[in-house]
């Protein structure tokens, strides 16, 4: 079994930051070797993909947060995090860690993020 916990989520005025983290834990040998990503889900809406990172490091991000948002990792506390700046509403939503190992996915249970002043 692949436990992911999320952490860091919170109210933030638009504009500002949020550092998002996401611990595994489990039946993994090392996140490097999997492809971790971040989803959000806003009331209403389907979860969609935010930004993700392959093994050999290469990141992908959705289209609304180029240039906002970035996605890291270190290895060593098999933690992926979201740096989140410029935070605007509509980046209010529930954000989920997944860790991708064919054929096998793992999701975490969320951390709230709220933007608004």
């Amino acid at each position: 079994q692949v436990q992911l916990v999320e952490s860091g989520g919170g109210l933030v005025q638009p504009g500002g930051s949020l550092r998002l983290s996401c611990a595994a834990s489990g039946s993994i040998l090392s996140i490097n070797r999997n492809r971790m990503g971040w989803y959000r889900q806003a009331p209403g809406k389907e979860r969609e993909l935010v930004a993700d990172i392959t093994s050999s490091g290469s990141t992908n991000y959705e289209d609304s947060v180029k240039g906002r948002f970035t996605i890291s990792r270190d290895n060593a506390k098999n933690t992926v995090y979201l740096q989140m700046n410029s935070l605007k509403p509509e980046d209010t939503a529930v954000y989920y860690c997944k860790l991708t190992t064919p054929p096998y996915y793992y999701w975490g249970r969320g951390t709230q993020v709220t933007v608004a002043s």
